[in-house]
């Protein structure tokens, strides 16, 4: 199973930038700058050419998640699971990880993205940030009987 988490591209900030909360509405509202929507782009350009057209695509509810995967101009679903401060067991079933059939693209935010990254590669939970815009792609296989989840790739919108 390929797993490519991407992270929404860059953001405006929170307008309650000391008193506001990850997933509150005004931070659910929050839209994508135009350098963002010019990484969201650079990034969906590069995913679409890789992604077989079976691939199901998750988003956060966000706006900039939703602008993030509008990107990529396939039908994509929201999910409430995927919101700021997302619990990544969640997401994990949503996926179906390991077990799901087809590749799956989630547009998420940080934390939870890089806590999934650290928790597939066995990593301390803190080690790994997940850049705005940048795709990670994981891949679980079978090797002697035993799971192993291996980095396909990860990109970043600068470097494509």
């Amino acid at each position: 199973m390929d797993l490519i988490l991407w992270r929404h591209a860059e953001a405006q900030e929170h307008p309650e930038l000391l008193t506001g909360r990850p997933g509150d509405a005004l931070d659910l509202a929050r839209r994508l700058t135009p350098r963002g929507e010019k990484q969201a782009a650079r990034m969906a350009a590069w995913l679409d050419r890789q992604l077989p057209e079976g691939a199901r695509i998750w988003s956060s509810p966000a706006a900039r998640c939703e602008q993030t995967a509008m990107a990529l101009g396939r039908k994509f679903k929201l999910r409430d699971e995927l919101c700021p401060e997302g619990d990544l067991l969640a997401l994990l079933e949503l996926v179906q990880w390991p077990c799901g059939k087809s590749p799956v693209v989630v547009v998420g935010h940080q934390p939870t993205l890089g806590r999934v990254v650290a928790r597939l590669l066995r990593l301390q939970e803190e080690d790994c940030s997940v850049k705005k815009g940048a795709v990670w792609w994981l891949r679980h296989r079978e090797r002697a009987g035993t799971g192993q989840t291996v980095v396909v790739t990860v990109q970043t919108p600068e470097l494509i």
